[in-house]
């Protein structure tokens, strides 16, 4: 069954009807998650619940810079209703046409822009949630400062629903960029784009709001299986960097600080080459290249994908012996590591060699976590930085955990639904 509540109300007498006779409830947002949290079990023994109804904007706040909007609202209409006040919500993700902001706050999703603004649960000021008694909690408060005792919200954020349902939230915005300069860059080496990085950070700090790191691999499969993309180089490279400066005001010239940028950085050959957007189209054209990465990859065939995260400065290393692993592991396989290098997390993913069985290559899947991730904590890192735990990475997280943080997690999911009715088996 899949029940369409069309208002908070709606969502509480669903949820009690449910915890009257012993039902278990998956929330559904978008359905656009990468761990399989949001999806009901094959044998229909769960209710699905869509948030697609709660589709309003609540209220909006310019002068305060907030908003407060219903849970199935989607992100591109978040960014639309910001943006007719001159203002940014900065959260931005290649399903933004699709993905829910409910859906977002309980992944706590990632996306390109956390460098500058950090993670979904740094742009949330106060949730309404249905809890599992089917008592709502209103806490939509706009808030900047309020330390009155646990920040509760917190618990819900990054619970992919199984901890209550959020049916609404009050969200941060920032002043809409004045300008924005994009920048696409050919480099030799991660460790290259490592120095790059710092050099930019060092100029533009906060100002520095994308640095994304792509492969050759990748960006051939985005230009020969992706319309409207195009090879912007006239020769090709090991790597790019994709870099987004912005201001908030037009009184900074951040067309010189770029330059500035891109003259140093040649001066200190760290760069083959590169292309400073001329137009917003332009920018658009290098920022298609970055988004069409994930779906590019499946004309190639199965792909073996890992979320991963280690701190920033060891993210070449972690590369290169990730990269020699997993080709030691599959003769053939080709590696497509990308992301946002700037906050260290690495979407490893791996195609399957040329002319292989795309079954037989996916079933090698777990092997290959195993070398991948065990690389990773080898640098302390994350198996998950942005994609959340779900199904798929269930039984991994007690490999990664200590038993003090499983029981925590176990104890604060018995505290807020007992009867283990929201999304049973997911996360834990």
């Amino acid at each position: 069954m899949v029940l369409r509540p069309g208002s908070t109300s709606e969502v509480a007498e669903c949820v009690k009807l449910a915890a009257q006779h012993g039902l278990t409830v998956v929330p559904q947002g978008g359905n656009t998650g990468l761990v399989g949290g949001q999806i009901p079990n094959p044998d229909g023994s769960e209710i699905v619940l869509s948030l697609s109804r709660l589709n309003k904007i609540r209220h909006i706040d310019p002068e305060g810079y907030t908003m407060v909007a219903d849970a199935g609202v989607t992100l591109q209409a978040v960014h639309d209703a910001a943006e007719k006040h001159d203002r940014l919500f900065p959260l931005t993700l290649a399903s933004q046409g699709s993905c829910e902001i409910g859906g977002n706050i309980a992944t706590n999703a990632g996306g390109t822009a956390v460098l500058s603004y950090g993670n979904t649960r740094d742009l949330v000021l106060g949730l309404e949630v249905v809890l599992a008694n089917g008592e709502v909690w209103e806490g939509l408060r706009t808030l900047r400062k309020d330390n009155t005792g646990y920040d509760l919200k917190q618990l819900f954020i990054g619970s992919e629903g199984t901890l209550g349902i959020i049916t609404g939230a009050s969200l941060k915005l920032y002043p809409a960029p004045a300008s924005v300069e994009v920048a696409l860059v050919a480099l030799d080496s991660p460790a290259k784009a490592l120095s790059l990085f710092s050099l930019a950070k060092s100029h533009a700090g906060n100002m520095l709001t994308g640095f994304e790191l792509m492969p050759q691999s990748g960006m051939q499969f985005v230009c020969e299986h992706m319309e409207q993309s195009r090879y912007p180089f006239e020769e090709q490279h090991p790597w790019y960097v994709l870099i987004e400066i912005s201001a908030g005001t037009k009184d900074i010239d951040i067309v010189s600080l770029t330059e500035t940028i891109f003259t140093e950085a040649f001066e200190a050959d760290l760069l083959r080459d590169g292309l400073l957007a001329q137009s917003k189209a332009q920018a658009a054209d290098f920022w298609r290249l970055r988004h069409g990465l994930s779906e590019a990859q499946k004309f190639e065939g199965g792909s073996i994908k890992h979320d991963v995260s280690v701190p920033v400065a060891k993210v070449p290393e972690f590369l290169e012996e990730a990269i020699a692993a997993v080709k030691e592991a599959v003769p053939g396989c080709r590696p497509v590591p990308f992301g946002h290098m700037g906050d260290g997390n690495i979407h490893f993913n791996i195609t399957q060699p040329k002319d292989a069985n795309k079954a037989e290559y996916l079933a090698k899947w777990d092997d290959v976590n195993r070398v991948v991730h065990g690389i990773v904590a080898s640098y302390n890192g994350s198996i998950s930085a942005e994609h959340g735990i779900g199904i798929l990475k269930r039984d991994l997280l007690a490999e990664v955990k200590s038993a003090t943080e499983m029981n925590m997690m176990r104890s604060v999911k018995k505290a807020l639904d007992p009867t283990n009715m929201f999304n049973p088996g997911r996360v834990l």
